[in-house]
This record gives structure tokens, sequence and C-alpha cells, in this order.
């Protein structure tokens, strides 16, 4: 099933006019064009047996809901309510609407016990991954004026053993429990705006297509990645692609749209004189035409093949127009990336998808690698020659021209930027023996420091609790050599969605 809604414009008429920059305090920024979106179903539980003893109880619950319900609706998710499920024959009677809802996530209210039936027919009916929300309205109970009323009131997470055993007995385990209070919780609230952020991952994955052209790099064996299996495990369709389609609109230019997408690039990005590395040279206007074209063609492409993302690497004969082509997408993946289509360069299919999760979490999501070791300062550079996700930049991005690429052919301009100062998060997608996926991640800190100046994208990665530790550690897992680097620390959510997925996810700096 293909998502479709933030094509619906033609792209280069967005980009146009999202190209530039809403600026933000420490630089340019790309405004997004896939905007984040999810389907999610709040359905409370309770006894019908109380709502004869307790008149009014019923009515209680329902406003409780409604707190909840306004918490979800400040997340960017389309909320589904299915009202109360307090017998069998209630929930029997919404599964049909919960299936029309098409949805990405259920929330089960635990607002007053309920006994188990309740919700079974939701293990058994749905597809779809169920959070059970226990939020108590009071911080304890007036002890000294108790009632029945007031305990029943207060009962949310009294039925949760007994809810989370069923889940059990039907192999469906849920995929969380968020225990806490009704309000003012800090901590429950952020337990449930990460399961939003999570469904926001969740509804773009299974409706996703993920363009796929040319070929692992050479002999890089851990990038090699079966598109039956991508599509099992994250929901998305793996559109195969030849660079000949791409190639009628970079042969055939339209002059107005390659000088407008000139133009962009050179308001957006900086181009400085060189400075130590001799491939480098400030860019020239031939790479500047050749990205422009190139940019242009690419989104031409995205659009006619309806993709969300795209990953590939190709190489064409020398001195063709097709290796002109396919060797100067940087500067336009980079564009893309930001806007919120995953590009990812030398055919990693895994990190495509890990790009996009990170996007959809929206915390960035550049494709980067290990560089050298900072023994002195006990960092690590992080970065790669592209494609990258320009929102998460320090300061205005950099565009250098590389008399060539490193390990790979062509030249043209390389895109050069230090990552914001803070915490990032990383995440590698890597495939074990028996052929499932598995979450790497780790959190640490990007520092101030300098980068090289070779037209790649760098940063002073900071792990604790060192940063030889830290490398053999990540290293003895069994990553993919590159990963997703984005901003904040999110391992929280990574850890959630592997759940979610049935992902094994290892969070190699956890306990430092």
């Amino acid at each position: 099933m293909c998502y479709n809604g933030g094509m619906k414009t033609s792209i280069l008429a967005l980009v146009a006019s999202a190209s530039v920059m809403a600026c933000i305090a420490d630089g340019p920024r790309i405004e997004r064009r896939k905007p984040l979106a999810a389907n999610v179903g709040v359905v409370s539980v309770g006894l019908d047996t109380y709502w004869k003893q307790c008149p009014g109880l019923l009515e209680d619950m329902m406003k409780k809901e409604g707190v909840f319900v306004r918490k979800l609706e400040g997340h960017q998710v389309t909320v589904s309510r299915f009202g109360m499920s307090d017998n069998p024959q209630a929930a029997a009677a919404m599964v049909p609407k919960i299936k029309a809802a098409d949805l990405d996530l259920l929330f089960i209210d635990m607002v007053t016990y309920a006994t188990s039936s309740t919700y079974a027919t939701f293990l058994r009916e749905l597809n779809v991954p169920i959070v059970l929300v226990a939020l108590q309205p009071d911080a304890r109970l007036d002890y000294e004026h108790a009632t029945i009323y007031k305990q029943l009131f207060n009962d949310d997470i009294c039925a949760l053993p007994e809810f989370t055993d069923v889940a059990c007995r039907y192999g469906k385990p849920v995929a969380d429990v968020v225990i806490g209070q009704l309000e003012g919780d800090a901590k429950a609230d952020e337990e449930i705006r990460q399961w939003c952020a999570v469904a926001h991952v969740l509804h773009d994955l299974r409706r996703a297509r993920i363009g796929l052209m040319g070929h692992v790099l050479e002999a890089m064996y851990d990038m090699q990645a079966d598109p039956t299996a991508v599509s099992r495990t994250f929901g998305c369709h793996v559109a195969l692609c030849e660079p000949d389609e791409i190639l009628p609109f970079y042969r055939n230019p339209d002059a107005g749209q390659v000088d407008t997408m000139k133009k962009r690039i050179l308001d957006f990005f900086d181009t400085p004189n060189p400075v130590s590395d001799p491939w480098t040279e400030k860019l020239t206007d031939h790479d500047l035409d050749v990205a422009a074209k190139a940019a242009v063609a690419l989104e031409k492409f995205i659009e006619k093949r309806n993709l969300d993302g795209f990953a590939y690497y190709y190489e064409g004969e020398a001195g063709s127009v097709t290796r002109e082509l396919v060797t100067n997408f940087i500067v336009g993946n980079s564009l893309l990336t930001a806007a919120g289509f995953p590009m990812c360069g030398e055919f990693d299919l895994k990190n495509c998808v890990a790009m996009m999760i990170f996007d959809r979490l929206d915390i960035g999501g550049s494709f980067a690698e290990f560089h050298p070791v900072d023994f002195e300062r006990g960092t690590v550079l992080v970065g790669h020659d592209g494609p990258h996700h320009l929102n998460i930049a320090a300061r205005k991005p950099v565009l250098r021209s590389l008399k060539k690429y490193h390990g790979k052919p062509g030249s043209g301009a390389g895109v050069e930027f230090n990552i914001k100062e803070g915490p990032i998060t990383m995440m590698s997608i890597g495939v074990k023996a028996d052929g499932q996926f598995k979450f790497v991640v780790a959190e640490g800190e990007s520092l101030a420091g300098p980068i090289p100046p070779t037209g790649n994208t760098n940063t002073h990665g900071k792990f604790k609790p060192d940063v030889r530790t830290f490398l053999r550690k990540w290293v003895m897992e069994g990553p993919t050599h590159h990963f997703a680097l984005g901003i904040g620390h999110h391992a929280a959510e990574l850890k959630k969605l592997g759940r979610v997925l049935g992902i094994e996810t290892v969070v190699v700096t956890e306990g430092f």
C-alpha cells in the first residue's frame, strides 16, 4: 500500500517553494515535504457490571479517556476513538471499525479494572501493536474518605497483569505498558510522545516505496540485503529501478528549472576556497551545472516513480553521460534527504531504511560511517561523502569540487559540514546468520572541533565509556559499516520500534 500524501503536488514546485530555508538560529533549514503522520486508535476498557452499581462512573471513565486523547492529539497523529469495551460482545463489535481505521498503533486505556475478555478479541483479530496505558487520576487515594467508587476511579493498573498474561498466552505480547498519573506526569507524557513518534515511523515504513538501483559497491559483503526480507520486516515495497529511467531528464534539462536549482544551491551552501586537500578546489561552474542538472533529474525521477526513498550505486562507462549523472547525485540527494526523502549511496538498502526511521523520528538521519580516531580528544570522526541530512548541520553547509571521489569513479561537488553540537544517536541495521535484522544503536555527543576540509561531512563523536571500548563494543555486535546519524538521544524510541518489529536491538552505550 503506497503512501503518497507528500507527492500530490509536483516535487519541483514544492522544491522551489520549500527550498528556501526557513532559517533557524544556527543555519538554514530545508522544509519537510513528507509531513509526519500516523493513525492511532484508543479503546477504553472497563466492566459493564460497574456501571449499574456505580451511577456516573462510566461518564467519569470517558472523561479520563478524553484527557488521554488530548495528549495524543498534541503529537501529530490522527486519533480514532472506539469507545468503551466492557464485555466480549462490545469488543467484537469494535473489530471491523478498528480494521477499517488502518491503524499504526492501538492504545488500550485502562481506565478501571476490566476482565481480559474485554480485549482478548483484539489480540486475536488485529495485527497492530498494542500499548496498554494506565494513567491514574489521583496521586493516592484519600484513604480516610475512600469509597469503592473512588477506588474504581483510580484502578488503572489493576487489570494489567491479567491483560499481559493473556497477551503472552496468545503469543502476541503487548508492545509496552505506560504507568503513571493522568495529569502532570512528565515521565508518562514522554513515553506517550515516544510511542507517537514510533507510530510515525510505522506509518511510513509500511506505506513506503524505496527505489533500488544498480549493485553493491564491489566486495562490500556487509551491505547485501534481500528486498523480500526488507519488505517482510519493515512493510515497505522495494521498487527496482534503472539508470536509464533518470537519464532522459538529465539529457534534456529544463533550463529554467536548472537555473532555479543553481540559485537554491548557491543560496544554501557556502563555496569556500580549498584548504589542505589537493583533491579539492573551489566549486567550479561546471560542477555546479552538473549538480543542478542531476538534482532536477533526480527529483523528476522520484516523482515519476512515486518513491519515498532511494538506495543506489552505479558506475557507468568511463566518460559517458551516464557516469556523469550517477556520480553527481550528492547535492540533490542531500536536499531530498533533508526534505524527508532518504537517499542512500553505495546501494545500502538497509541504511536507507535506517535513515527513514530517523527522519520520521524527526531527528535527522545522515548517511554515516567511522573515520579516523582522535586519541588526544578521545573522539572518533563520524561522517561520509554523502548524502546528508542538511537540517542537522551546525552551520551553513559547504560545497567543494572534488577532482576525484574517494574510492569511487567520477568527480564533482561534495557536501561538507559539522553536525550540530550536543547529543547524538546512531543506528546500523545488521543482518544475523539466520537472516534476521538487528538494530545496533549508540548514544553519544557531537563535540566542537576541526574537521578535515575534504568535501565530506564529519563530526567529533564522543561515546562512553571511552573511544576504544565503545568502538570495540560497536563492531563486535556485527553492524553494517554504514549507519544513520541523528541529533538527540533516542535509543528509547529505537528499542520500542525494535520490540514492535520483532528486531533484536542492542544499545552498546547502555549502562555507562
